[in-house]
């Protein structure tokens, strides 16, 4: 299997305009098992309630009977359960959990996709890719922010993005390298698999629901078609003065020189969209003044401190170096460090009376993967910020695991030295 995606990669990469007729034999019994293999055992289950353990204790015949039916297009694909995630501001996300073998199926055709687009998707691309994260995104942004003449940023937020991607375009798209017609079909059949949210069926005539294997390769597509090589074609070879764009998903950051390159950029976008059937959410999206020279423009028309902008959990500034040199400064965004507090706040709370080498050791991971995330250059306060409400959450917390207080602070510090709280640290250099 990996020799064969290896091949599709390679034609992928050497040819302008790559044609793929034939890759729906590419989900036989050995690819599907190796999808079960590397498919996490502990995941929420779907609306048949299958667990990986469940279908493992008769793998062979059941993997047998799944290529079978993909080999006579008898297989059709479940609907997914719907389930809701809160959010920094309070709303919910919707989430698609998939039955099992729907995943394995879904893990198989992402293999494929990725193979044939991912030499095709460009280096402004981030989110969801082999090799490629979020702090990758962000000092791309930064670093184009620095190093070019950028003094306005769009910032633009998609409204329902995942919800919203239009079935016709996302098969059009697919279909541009991909003229396998059963590969194209069971796409269709999993955009159309429908939605069963809590007991109702419902049907989706546009969207991919977000949870799903394929889900974000789908949107890499879409975005790829839509925003990148319209974004490279009329504004990065044509258009006037310095820009960039950066894209991590559905979120995604322009740069300008020039402010009406970006006002051109704000207004053609909406148009774009609206061609593919999506919408940038008003509320959430500007153009504003940003970059190295926006602090003393704004100084000289007496407007104060230039805006700042949030992009994938950070709130971006205009700033200085020790050296006095323009630096573009991120700080955990202000809902999100909220929302992690007060889930800090409730783990604790029903976590308290579990044996304190086991709590402290959970409770290390948990703060070791904040700072792995939001321990980045000219961040570091708002880590020792969270570790300092994080120790007092955690004396509040064990003060209460018995009507009689357990510690005071003196004897609280003294069990730190023998269980150590983890320490905040910068772990991602954005400008080195």
């Amino acid at each position: 299997m990996e020799t064969k995606l290896g091949r599709i990669a390679d034609k992928s990469a050497r040819e302008a305009r790559p044609i793929f007729t034939s890759l729906y034999h590419l989900l036989n019994e050995e690819v599907l098992l190796k999808c079960h293999r590397e498919l996490s055992g502990n995941k929420a289950v779907g609306i048949d309630e299958v667990t990986k353990e469940e279908y493992s204790r008769n793998l062979e015949e059941n993997i047998q009977r799944l290529v079978t039916k993909l080999k006579h297009k008898a297989y059709k694909p479940q609907p997914v359960k719907r389930v809701y995630i809160p959010k920094a501001n309070g709303s919910k996300r919707p989430l698609g959990i998939a039955a099992y073998e729907d995943k394995i199926v879904q893990l198989g055709l992402k293999k494929i996709l990725e193979a044939v687009y991912e030499p095709k998707f460009q280096n402004e691309m981030y989110g969801f890719r082999p090799r490629r994260n979020c702090h990758m995104a962000i000092k791309s942004m930064c670093g184009s922010i620095i190093r070019k003449r950028i003094d306005y940023v769009v910032d633009a937020d998609i409204k329902g993005f995942f919800d919203h991607m239009n079935h016709e375009w996302v098969l059009k798209f697919v279909g541009y390298y991909i003229k396998d017609p059963n590969i194209l079909n069971l796409i269709n059949k999993f955009l159309k698999a429908g939605i069963l949210d809590e007991g109702r069926y419902e049907t989706n005539s546009e969207g991919s629901v977000q949870g799903g294997n394929i889900s974000p390769i789908l949107a890499n597509i879409y975005m790829h078609h839509v925003l990148v090589l319209w974004y490279k074609a009329y504004f990065e070879k044509r258009g006037r003065g310095n820009s960039f764009l950066v894209v991590y998903a559905d979120d995604f950051i322009a740069g300008f020189e020039y402010k009406s390159e970006a006002e051109r950029y704000y207004r053609e976008l909406q148009e774009r969209l609206r061609k593919y059937g999506l919408e940038i959410e008003m509320s959430k999206s500007r153009l504003l003044e940003f970059g190295r020279y926006a602090r003393e423009r704004r100084k000289r028309r007496g407007e104060g401190r230039p805006e700042t902008f949030d992009f994938l959990g950070f709130t971006f500034y205009c700033g200085e170096t020790l050296e006095g040199k323009f630096c573009v400064i991120p700080r955990t965004n202000s809902k999100r460090f909220r929302k992690s507090l007060k889930e800090m706040n409730l783990w604790l709370k029903y976590n308290r009376n579990i044996p304190l080498k086991e709590l402290m050791s959970r409770l290390n991971q948990k703060l070791v993967g904040h700072y792995r995330y939001y321990g980045v250059s000219y961040n570091v306060q708002m880590l020792v910020k969270y570790h300092y409400y994080v120790v007092n959450m955690l004396f509040k917390w064990l003060n209460r695991r018995s009507q009689k207080k357990s510690f005071t602070w003196e004897q609280f510090h003294m069990m730190l030295t023998y269980y150590p709280i983890a320490k905040p640290k910068r772990y991602v250099n954005l400008y080195g």
